[in-house]
């Protein structure tokens, strides 16, 4: 059984892995948990190694070996960054974007990967049920298959289509129930943000 900091200190470890792809130092851990010294964070960490949750791949590398979910420890999750729903001309996942980080359990948002959260905006995709306000979570590639629901920019703004790709094109499509939405027809030089894992009701304020 884990303590809560044992606790606390995996999701910090693995938050900084997911959205840093490095290892939280001995340092900037004690500091998270609240402790002045070093020596405490890197007791910690021993203490997880011993009992099976992390292993040591080097000196300064760690790797989450165990899973911390069961009935007697919390939830694993990992924190998820909400960008809003314009990027306003810089990238989604940019500083100035994040307005919260979400936890959300690693059996939805599933390492390596990375993931966001965008609000949807508007009705273009209505009919397969993404409402105007619902929450998107995202996993960042720049990869898709046809039939996927993809995140780009385009003008500057995060839109949310379904991705066909042709020869020497590529076809974003609306999904609505309203006609005023057109297919967007890009080149082969197109970049994806990422691709829709889950839709969700919106579940914070407007």
């Amino acid at each position: 059984m884990l303590s809560d900091k044992e606790s606390k200190a995996i999701r910090l470890i693995r938050n900084e892995l997911m959205h840093n792809g490095q290892t939280l130092t001995v340092r900037k851990l004690s500091k998270s948990l609240g402790f002045s010294s070093p020596r405490t964070g890197a007791l910690i960490i021993s203490q997880l190694v011993e009992k099976g949750y992390l292993r040591r791949k080097s000196k300064r590398e760690l790797q989450i070996v165990k899973q911390t979910e069961g009935p007697d420890t919390s939830a694993q999750t990992v924190d998820v960054p909400f960008v809003g729903t314009i990027a306003c001309g810089t990238p989604l996942l940019a500083v100035e974007n994040i307005e919260m980080k979400i936890p959300v359990s690693v059996k939805i948002a599933k390492p390596p990967y990375r993931y966001f959260f965008l609000k949807a905006s508007g009705n273009s995709m209505n009919k397969v049920g993404i409402e105007n306000g619902n929450m998107i979570l995202i996993r960042q590639q720049s990869t898709a298959n046809n039939g996927d629901f993809v995140v780009a920019l385009i003008d500057d703004e995060a839109t949310l289509k379904e991705f066909h790709s042709f020869n020497d094109h590529i076809v974003l499509k609306p999904r609505s129930t309203s006609k005023e939405y057109n297919p967007i027809i890009l080149t082969k030089d197109f970049k994806i943000q990422g691709v829709v894992i889950k839709n969700y009701p919106s579940f914070i304020g407007n």
